[in-house]
């Protein structure tokens, strides 16, 4: 299997059960965790840095975008990023599915962004299925907040930290708790 035909597989949303797919995750990980111990291992400069994580997901990520490792992702090249965004240490990138962040997003430490799920059926729980999770430009993701897949969090939106997103959110808006849920809209003006 390649990289394309895994991810134009994972877009239709099917459980992830085929022999050939469970080989094919099992290499990316293997690869992903390789760069990833690299990545958190020793101190890196801030374009050391942006070099082990542009190996990771594949392609050359923004001069602009800044990560404080560790940062850990069990597969890397499902993961896309724009401008100007930050991902503070610890963070989780479950990325089968597709984690793709926007322009301007903050990421607070211990994020997880989950695009898997188990599927309920006992004799099936192995099984996984993919979603993708997608961040508008400008959020601000708060500390040991999850993302679960399927997710679609709108522009300038706000995820207070600790919460669990279920469900999309909107633009310029801000949820909080588990599950999280709309707590406020944002104003014009500048806020605290």
């Amino acid at each position: 299997m390649e990289l394309k035909e895994f991810i134009d597989y994972v877009r239709t949303g099917l459980p992830l059960e085929s022999p050939e797919i469970g080989r094919f995750m099992d290499e990316m990980s293997d690869a992903a965790r390789r760069i990833t111990f690299e990545l958190n291992s020793a101190y890196h400069t801030p374009d050391e840095v942006r070099a082990l994580l542009s190996r990771l997901v594949g392609y050359e990520v923004d001069p602009t975008v800044r990560l404080f490792p560790p940062l850990y992702s069990d597969f890397g090249r499902n993961i896309r990023l724009g401008r100007e965004i930050f991902i503070n240490a610890c963070c989780h990138f479950q990325d089968h599915g597709g984690v793709e962040i926007g322009d301007g997003c903050q990421i607070g430490h211990n994020v997880v962004f989950a695009t898997l799920d188990h599927l309920l059926d006992p004799a099936r729980r192995k099984t996984t299925c993919p979603a993708p999770i997608r961040l508008g430009r400008g959020v601000w993701v708060g500390s040991n907040a999850t993302i679960l897949r399927g997710v679609t969090i709108g522009d300038h939106a706000v995820v207070a930290a600790g919460a669990v997103v279920t469900k999309d959110v909107e633009a310029g808006t801000v949820v909080g708790g588990v599950p999280a849920r709309p707590l406020r809209r944002i104003g014009t003006e500048s806020e605290r």
